[in-house]
């Protein structure tokens, strides 16, 4: 099913769903879910994320963790649309039974079926990292998050831009910009790190820039109990060394452009094995082999292109695998994928990789390819269809809360809302003469995203049921004349307060 109008106006993300008791189309992209995840994050089961589940907008980091604490459980599916830059000023801890948040941080811990993308105008989290903890089935697609500290001011989440650890399972990292601004004395970590137990990732289209760690499969010579990672399509640009280190199970690198790797690239030690194919490399040192330990790891090699990579001479804890790499192992991989030719991979992953750059992808033709048929999910919000037709009507209800009017769900003012007088009640938008109507948007106040749980819309004069659901959002139906149409809420958690109530026409 395509996007209706309305769900194109307001999410710019591409995906539909449909609610069992009528149609409810959500405010995300069918794109950025319905294209499915790569690599290692295809096995165990599959990386769906939160496909199928409401769809909910977050402006702050505590909408984020509102929306993850107002589910009916830590596992029931949402798709959480991140419009705006993320930061310590508007990140708190929420509490709740379906989360496990914190104020330093935006946690994903102790959840599943989780998607977080980017839409609109982008989606930043500025010196605040994203951790997974104790999670499984989590998709994160089209953000930035740069400069997180581990020591100076402000910290957050040990120094890693994306950290997971403990028994997590199948996570898809697409299309991000993952970037710090120095190494470990200026108060960096790394950008992408996974211990303790981190199965079934796959790191695709990003980019990782700017860091002295790209980032580490394992803390340390004895945690052996992560593997089966896959890196396809990214740029690796200005980093130190761990690109990734590897300690223990298997990663898969192919289709990857790295660029002035300071020390060393991909390590391959305590027992690794990498298979390592159709990568290009360039202006970098010790691009592969088992660095600064003496427990190697081994690697599978394949076409791919070293332009001015220089090698050290093997010695104690230092084993590079250049200057002419063979392989030291086989790897066998169990998933399907299509390899671009190794001279095309710079322009391929320039067109496509890191966040706000179309979600544009590679079948291995060495074309970008556009993800799908639904609009680009990192457009900014546009109106194919006309205009939002509450502008200039008026507005009505039931008893409001005590500071809130009617006039603020049609004045296009996010910042303004209305609230009923208890935990349901209705709002209403009203013309003068009929006017034709097929959808609506109801637009939650960025401190209450998830709080509107069940509803009805309802032609006010002819008493008629037009559509029933769960959850804000945009809500679609069969086109219907009318003078005035009525939003019932009969089910939230917490206070309702819709900051905006749209109307479109067919």
């Amino acid at each position: 099913m395509r996007k209706s109008v309305a769900a194109r106006l307001c999410a710019a993300a591409a995906a539909s769903a449909l609610a069992a008791t009528g149609l409810v189309v959500s405010m995300s992209g069918a794109s950025a879910v319905s294209a499915g995840a790569t690599g290692y994050a295809t096995q165990n089961g599959g990386t769906t994320g939160g496909a199928g589940g409401q769809t909910v907008r977050a402006t702050t980091g505590t909408a984020i963790h509102q929306a993850l604490c107002t589910r009916a459980s830590s596992s029931t599916p949402i798709i959480i649309e991140v419009e705006g830059t993320i930061n310590h000023g508007n990140t708190s801890k929420v509490s709740g039974p379906s989360c496990n948040t914190a104020d330093d941080k935006i946690e994903l811990k102790q959840i599943s079926n989780v998607t977080l993308i980017g839409v609109g105008r982008g989606a930043v989290f500025d010196q605040l990292g994203i951790h997974i903890r104790e999670a499984n089935n989590i998709i994160i697609r089209n953000v930035t998050v740069r400069n997180v500290k581990k020591s100076g001011s402000p910290t957050s989440n040990g120094g890693d831009a994306i950290g997971m650890e403990k028994d997590v399972r199948n996570i898809w990292v697409d299309h991000t910009t993952l970037e710090a601004s120095g190494g470990e004395s200026e108060g960096y970590d790394g950008l992408f790190d996974l211990k303790d137990n981190t199965q079934y990732v796959t790191l695709s289209y990003s980019i990782l820039r700017n860091s002295g760690r790209g980032g580490l499969i394992g803390s340390s010579e004895s945690d052996r109990s992560n593997g089966f990672i896959t890196f396809h399509h990214n740029r690796y640009e200005n980093i130190g060394s761990r690109a990734p280190l590897l300690r223990g199970g298997v990663a898969h690198m192919y289709n990857n452009h790295y660029v002035n790797l300071e020390n060393s690239g991909i390590n391959s030690r305590a027992g690794a094995r990498a298979k390592v194919e159709n990568n290009y490399f360039k202006d970098s040192k010790d691009v592969l082999g088992t660095f600064y330990t003496n427990e190697m790891g081994t690697w599978q090699v394949s076409r791919n292109i070293f332009d001015n990579v220089t090698w050290s001479s093997r010695g104690n804890q230092n084993y590079p695998a250049g200057p002419n790499p063979t392989s030291t192992t086989s790897v066998s991989i169990p998933y399907s994928y299509s390899l671009d030719d190794p001279s095309c991979v710079p322009a391929v992953v320039a067109a496509t990789a890191g966040a706000n750059t179309g979600m544009k992808v590679s079948d291995g033709s060495c074309t970008p390819q556009n993800p799908g048929p639904d609009p680009d999910p990192t457009d900014p919000p546009t109106d194919p269809s006309g205009p939002n037709l509450s502008i200039g009507a008026g507005a009505d209800g039931s008893s409001k809360a005590s500071g809130t009017s009617y006039g603020n769900v049609i004045d296009g003012d996010m910042g303004s809302y209305w609230s009923p007088s208890g935990s349901t009640g209705s709002i209403s938008v009203k013309w003068s003469r009929p006017t034709t109507v097929s959808s609506i948007n109801i637009r939650e106040a960025s401190d209450a995203v998830g709080n509107i749980r069940s509803w009805r819309v309802i032609d006010h004069h002819a008493n008629t049921v037009l559509a029933t659901g769960t959850g804000a959002g945009v809500i679609s139906f069969s086109p219907v004349t009318l003078e005035k149409i009525r939003f019932e809420i009969t089910g939230s958690n917490g206070t309702p307060k819709v900051a905006e109530y749209e109307t479109y026409a067919p």
